[in-house]
């Protein structure tokens, strides 16, 4: 079941409007906290802009929602960015637009469009991806069933994680919510019940 939809990758753009240029940061954001790091890093390396507008979207329903203006006139910047942005179903994003004056005004109008197209590249060159609710079981399995144990996990379509080498192996199998049983009888069938659940937890996938 997809729970929300947020970006593939971190990614960036650049346009040039009437001699500004703007330049668009956007990455997944988890957090208020983690996005304005991501903001601070912006204004650090991009100093002497004459604006760095954020905004972020945080919540599997986007129910935080912030933008800031850095300046610009009210409803030009970081207001059609966040509007973009919870249009396209985008969240736990963090983007920001930065802005070197180039001399030329460009009216109310003219930056919000600018901002806007600014946002929608990055967010184009990041890529959409669908996160849906999974659950993650650790096992303790034998030696002897780990190359049986990948086939299953392929076949099935479930993610196997990086082994751990004991006296048994402590393995990671990851799979959508819906498909929690089918991994549970899989390896009790592989093992003849001699696989060892030791965890299980709720965790999220991408599609």
């Amino acid at each position: 079941m997809i729970k929300y939809y947020t970006v593939r990758n971190a990614a960036s753009s650049e346009l040039i409007v009437e001699k500004s240029r703007f330049i668009g940061h956007i990455r997944e954001a988890g957090s208020k906290d983690e996005a304005d790091r991501f903001f601070a890093g912006i204004r650090g390396t991009h100093r002497a802009a004459t604006h760095n507008v954020p905004v972020v979207v945080i919540g599997a329903g986007m129910e935080f929602q912030w933008a800031g203006s850095d300046g610009e006139p009210q409803g030009t910047s970081g207001a059609p960015i966040l509007r973009m942005l919870t249009s396209e179903g985008v969240t736990n994003t963090a983007l920001m637009v930065t802005r070197y004056f180039g001399g030329v005004k460009l009216g109310t109008g003219g930056l919000a469009r600018a901002y806007t197209a600014t946002a929608k590249a990055a967010l184009d060159a990041a890529g959409v991806v669908a996160v849906e609710s999974g659950v993650a079981f650790r096992y303790e399995i034998g030696y002897a069933y780990m190359d049986k144990l990948k086939v299953v996990c392929e076949r099935g379509g479930f993610a196997l994680g990086d082994p751990v080498f004991a006296d048994v192996v402590s393995v990671t199998i990851t799979a959508r919510e819906e498909d929690a049983a089918r991994v549970i009888s899989a390896v009790t069938g592989l093992t003849g019940g001699a696989g060892r659940l030791i965890r299980r937890a709720d965790c999220e996938i991408r599609a």
